[in-house]
Parts: structure tokens; C-alpha cells; sequence
């Protein structure tokens, strides 16, 4: 039955000396990489680590982590990815909440994990390995590579419905929520990526942001479905991906919008530096007009964007699409379906917004240990997103807003994106966030967070009232507009609103 741990052993016999994975100084072949690998699964095995077990990674970007990611499916076990970023309580909730009996750490994670095994007395220190050197009881993971017998390690038998991982949500919304994911559904993202970014075993996939959140995967499985390369990065740094693009020959790099301005805006950038690319993608949360039309221009034929969601519906705006769909987010590929939803449940014509609900060959199995929430968001086989959109007459998708960002102001929705677009035409402003706080007499009001270019000058009241004087109606007025230095983000590299708007309201008070 489909099992993707063999598409290691696979690209290992047939593509034995072409560069499987690239990191820092690193070279591996896929020869060298599948042997790592292997070595990975015995000592996973020797720790006790059975089908169905589920295996914690609380780690930075490293070669280790990726080892990490191909033997666990390797023996049957489930991974669970979790962000280094994590507090405490944060880890402990999630390691309880998946069941984990082994994790693979570092060592500036040696606090947090001492604190979470308070709560978790099932969790022996043994099975805390750290990829970085041994850190009290907890042992170093290459040390332990050595120590445990030699021996091959019997793969279990497997089905495509089996469990590949649990990611947890980034939490922007809330308590992070565990979705599971088949090996049927990630050889999905395999496939149908490999061919909607037109990759092949020559392609060079660069991967910039931390891979422990599930966008990774969109550029991860399908290049190592195809055996293609892959070069990973510390952690993203704008002028240091450049110079890797260049370095490297990279075809094919995927990045959140702030990356993407960030590179736009490097010292160190230049068309002829970034020709190797074919794809530019764009994922995680919206790129607005002005920087879409700039990167066309710049580098053109490259652009995709995909909305998605872990979950597992997704629309692609194609390279062939970029500049006549620029408004656009896309269109299903094959084998997905799409249907924007009134509140009454019917579906509504194109041109008319409604709640984002779409189903096919990637959706989650459900919510890990939470049927209720499976079944708030599964219905009937579809997904229901709580993203807010609408269709053109040619049936391309065009993103209006989350349901939960929407400001009720005086019982008139605004969507922050409208305010948003219009504030990313000032020359002054690289990013903008725009979210709603409380109004003792409209119950809310719109409050935009601005970062400005590098030397740019422009106060937070002449920018307001420049936006203010281009919405398209008087209700979508900034009430107020506070210029930051960067925002908070997730480790996806998501803005996270929900943390300026309390720091807004917890300054100016609840009523403004």
C-alpha cells in the first residue's frame, strides 16, 4: 500500500548521486540523505517507537529535522511538528494533546521542555533527544545515532489512510486545533503541486521559512516526491536568499507576503540575480495589488499565489493568470470543487460575497480528538473555510476577508483588506495591518498598523488622513493609525492582528 517513506528509498537506488538536500555548508546525496535517514528509524525503533505512535519535533530549521520528517512515516509513526516559539504551557497543551512519547528538540528548548514534563510525567527524559548536544537528561541525538545496535528496522505495514502527522494551527484564532493528515493526503500535495508549479526531478526548491508550519509542505512533498533538490535556510533572511538563488540555480521558492517585500526591498536584489526562478509563490495570507503588479513587472512569468487552508481546499493563480487575475486568488484545480455560501446556506451568484466552502482529494481527516469542531467544519464532505469571497463570471475566486476579521462598525461590515489595499498605495508604506477595536458608539472602528520603507518620512495623522481621503466610503475611515517597527508575528511569519488589536485596546483603553 502507499507509503511516502519510500520515495526515499526509491530516489536513493535510482538517483543515488544527485544532491537530494542542501543546508548551509551541507551536501547530501540522495544516497546520503536516505542513509541518515535510515539511521533515524533504528534508533526511533530502539527508543520504543511503534505504528501509530506520535513523534514531536521542537525544532529550528536543520538538516536534522528533515531526517526527522522521512523516518518517522519510515516505521509508521505519526509526526507532530511543533514551533520552537512555544511557551511552557503552549508545549506541554500540544504535547498532551497528540499523545507525543518522543521528542526531538534543541537545547534552548531545554527549559521549556523541563517545565512541560512537570505536566506530562509519561514523557522520559530518554526519549528528549537534542540534535545540538546533550543538555542535562536529556541525550544528544547524534550521540545516540552511534550508540543504538545496528540492524535494519522492519517497516510496518501500512494504508493510505493512515495518519502521516497532526499540525497544529498557529493558533491566530485561537487555541491551535491538531489536523490530521493522511498518507494519501500528503502524497496528494505531492502530486498535484509537483505539476501545478510545473516542477521535475531537475528543479531546485529553495524553502526560506521555518518548515515546521504546514505551507512548507506545499513546495516540500512535491520536490521530494520528484527527487528534486532541496535547499533549506536557517532562517529568512532577505539578502542571504538572494544570494542562495542566485548560488544555487533555484528554480522554485514559495515565501509569505512580508518575505516578499522584504526581498523586494533588499539591498541586494536585482532581476538578474532572481532569473533562475520559474516560480515566485505566494501563500499565507493575502499580497496586496501594488505588490503583485511590482513583482510582475520585475520578474514576469513567475508569479502563483495559493489560497489555502491546512484543512485542505486550495485555489492556484497560475503564472498564465498573474496580471489578467491580479485581483484574484485563483481557481480550484482539478478534482477540487468551490461554491461561496449565503448565511442561509444557499449558494450565492458570482459577484456576491459569501463564506469560502470547497472540498477535494486533500482534505483533513478532522480535527485531532475533537469531532465537535470536525463536524462545525466539515459538512457533508465539505469545507467550510470562515473565509469571506467571491466569484467572477469565469469562476476565479477573489478574496474578500476572514469572517472573524470583519469590523461591525454602526452595523455596517467593513473588510480590512479593502482599508488595506487602499493604504499599500502610499509610497511611504511596505505593510499594513488593519483590524477593528472597540467603540463605545459604533462598537467598532478600523485601526490601521503601518511599517514604512527604509528612510521613509510621513507622520501617523498625514498618513491616516491620506488613506481616509481615498476609501471608497466614509465608514471605512481609519479612526486612528500607529506606525511600528515591525509586527507580530507567528512562525509561519503571519501577522498576528489579534496581538495588536489587545495592545491597541489595552493602551487606549476598551471604549475610544
Amino acid at each position: 500500500m502507499l507509503q511516502l517513506s519510500t520515495l526515499i528509498k526509491h530516489h536513493a537506488q535510482f538517483r543515488p548521486d544527485r544532491v537530494a538536500v542542501v543546508f548551509e555548508q551541507e551536501r547530501l546525496t540522495w544516497q546520503q540523505f536516505e542513509v541518515r535517514v535510515r539511521r533515524c528509524a533504528r534508533l526511533l525503533s530502539w527508543l520504543g517507537v511503534r505504528k501509530g505512535d506520535r513523534v514531536a519535533t521542537a525544532l529550528s530549521n536543520c538538516r536534522e529535522l528533515l531526517e526527522v520528517y522521512w523516518a518517522v512515516p519510515s516505521i509508521g509513526a505519526v509526526l507532530v511538528p511543533l514551533s520552537p516559539l512555544l511557551m511552557p504551557s503552549g508545549l506541554a497543551s500540544l504535547l498532551r494533546d497528540s499523545g507525543a512519547n518522543c521528542v526531538v528538540s534543541q537545547r534552548s528548548m531545554a527549559p521549556m521542555l523541563d517545565q512541560a514534563r512537570q505536566e506530562l510525567p509519561g514523557l522520559a527524559a530518554d526519549h528528549v533527544l537534542m540534535v545540538d548536544g546533550a543538555s542535562g537528561d536529556y541525550p544528544d541525538y547524534a550521540s545516540m545515532l552511534k550508540t543504538c545496535p545496528e540492524g535494519a528496522v522492519d517497516a510496518p505495514a501500512m494504508r493510505s489512510d493512515d495518519l502521516f502527522n497532526i499540525m497544529y494551527t498557529s493558533g491566530t484564532t485561537g487555541l491551535p486545533k491538531g489536523i490530521v493528515h493522511s498518507h494519501f493526503v500528503r502524497s496528494m500535495y505531492g502530486t498535484l503541486f509537483a505539476s501545478a508549479w510545473r516542477m521535475s526531478p531537475e528543479s531546485v526548491v529553495l524553502h526560506t521559512g521555518a518548515i515546521v508550519f504546514n505551507g512548507a509542505f506545499v513546495t516540500l512533498m512535491p520536490c521530494f516526491y520528484l527527487g528534486a533538490r532541496y535547499v533549506l535556510q536557517r532562517q529568512f533572511d532577505a539578502e542571504e536568499a538572494i544570494e542562495i538563488i542566485s548560488r544555487e540555480g533555484v528554480t522554485h521558492t514559495m515565501m509569505v507576503p512580508a518575505q516578499i517585500i522584504a526581498v523586494l526591498n533588499a539591498p541586494n536584489f536585482s532581476p538578474e540575480k532572481l532569473s533562475s526562478l520559474q516560480m515566485i509563490l505566494s501563500l499565507g495570507a493575502p499580497l496586496y495589488r501594488e505588490h503583485k503588479d511590482l513583482l510582475n513587472s520585475l520578474l514576469p512569468d513567475r508569479f502563483y499565489e495559493l489560497y489555502g487552508l491546512t484543512e485542505g481546499f486550495w485555489t492556484i493563480l497560475d503564472k498564465t493568470q498573474s496580471v489578467r487575475k491580479s485581483g484574484s486568488v485563483g481557481s480550484p484545480p482539478c478534482f477540487y470543487e468551490m461554491r461561496i455560501v449565503r448565511e442561509d446556506g444557499s449558494d450565492a451568484p458570482s459577484g456576491e460575497v459569501g463564506e469560502i466552502v470547497g472540498r477535494g482529494p486533500s482534505l483533513m481527516g478532522g480535527y485531532y480528538g475533537r469531532p465537535d469542531l470536525t463536524a462545525q467544519a466539515l459538512r457533508d464532505g465539505w469545507l467550510y473555510t470562515g473565509d469571506l469571497g467571491y466569484t467572477d463570471g469565469e469562476g476565479y475566486l477573489y478574496l474578500v476577508d476572514r469572517k472573524k476579521d470583519m469590523i461591525d462598525s454602526g452595523g455596517v461590515k467593513i473588510y480590512p483588506r479593502d482599508v488595506e489595499e487602499v493604504a499599500a498605495r502610499h509610497p511611504a508604506v511596505r505593510e499594513v495591518a488593519v483590524f477593528g477595536v472597540a467603540h463605545e458608539k459604533w462598537g467598532e472602528t478600523p485601526v490601521a498598523a503601518v511599517i514604512l520603507h527604509a528612510g521613509a518620512v510621513v507622520g501617523a495623522d498625514a498618513l491616516r488622513d491620506w488613506i481616509n481621503e481615498r476609501v471608497g466610503a466614509r465608514y471605512q475611515r481609519l479612526h486612528a493609525l500607529r506606525i511600528m517597527e515591525d509586527f507580530p508575528r507567528n512562525a509561519a511569519g503571519k501577522t498576528l492582528k489579534r496581538e495588536m488589536r489587545d495592545a491597541y485596546q489595552a493602551e487606549e483603553g476598551d471604549s475610544l
